[in-house]
């Protein structure tokens, strides 16, 4: 899977699966440009990439921003989108609405946005890559605004793959991940989390950073692959 001259931007490239992303795509020969939205954690990346990545803060949620920053970009070709919160279950009976709404903030209109003000940036060839989870099809008790999120961003995925044409656009759907996406738990709660998951899985483990970031790249190469969703859960859909 090789992006040699190719120029691909992570948002929400600094830790987790994105930062997994943009060593990969490195990896693969790209120029890669990361955009997070706070200074340390981009700092803090670029310490660990290769001298040819840069990067800046964002404001997915700022239009002005978001414009700016695409302008600076210039052409490109292709975009991965891993920016969130840590995700926490919220049960239906005493509902925070409040908090549930701010999950769609970052994920789902911080990626609209971002995708609304790359697309005409992106050359002939390219692509846009969103995130999802395997919560879409297979929720448990308390996740029902999550499920929601990750329902959102693949149909998302799939109605932009007809608008923005012949820019693909896909969606990657991790299971369960070693991340810093579970920080909002106690890491005795993540570890148990970690070890039913992986005794559930056909793969018998819980995903890691850089199973995810293979499928970013792999749907940034396979050029005949648009409005398709990604599983990368280990086989959750099976159980």
């Amino acid at each position: 899977m090789s992006l040699n001259g190719k120029r691909v931007v992570i948002i929400g490239g600094t830790s987790g699966i994105g930062l997994a992303t943009a060593h990969a795509a490195v990896d693969a020969g790209a120029e890669v440009v990361i955009a997070s939205s706070r200074q340390a954690s981009v700092d803090a990346a670029l310490g660990e990439l290769s001298a040819g990545t840069t990067g800046r803060t964002l404001d997915v949620l700022d239009p002005a921003d978001v414009q700016a920053f695409f302008a600076e970009v210039g052409p490109f070709d292709h975009l991965a989108y891993t920016a969130g919160e840590p995700l926490g279950l919220l049960p239906v009976d005493g509902l925070d609405i409040d908090r549930a709404r701010a999950f769609f903030q970052v994920r789902f209109f911080g990626a609209l946005n971002s995708v609304s003000a790359a697309a005409q940036y992106i050359r002939p060839g390219g692509s846009i890559t969103l995130t999802s989870g395997s919560a879409r099809t297979r929720p448990g008790a308390g996740w029902a605004v999550a499920s929601s999120l990750c329902g959102a961003m693949t149909s998302l995925a799939g109605a932009l793959a007809v608008e923005l044409a012949p820019v693909r656009v896909n969606v990657v759907e991790p299971g369960i991940v070693r991340s810093p996406l579970w920080s909002g738990m106690s890491a005795e709660d993540q570890q148990a989390m970690y070890q039913q998951q992986a005794d559930a899985l056909p793969a018998g483990r819980v995903g890691e950073v850089d199973d995810v970031a293979h499928a970013f790249v792999y749907s940034m190469t396979q050029s005949f692959m648009t409005g398709t969703s990604i599983p990368v859960d280990g086989g959750a859909l099976l159980v």
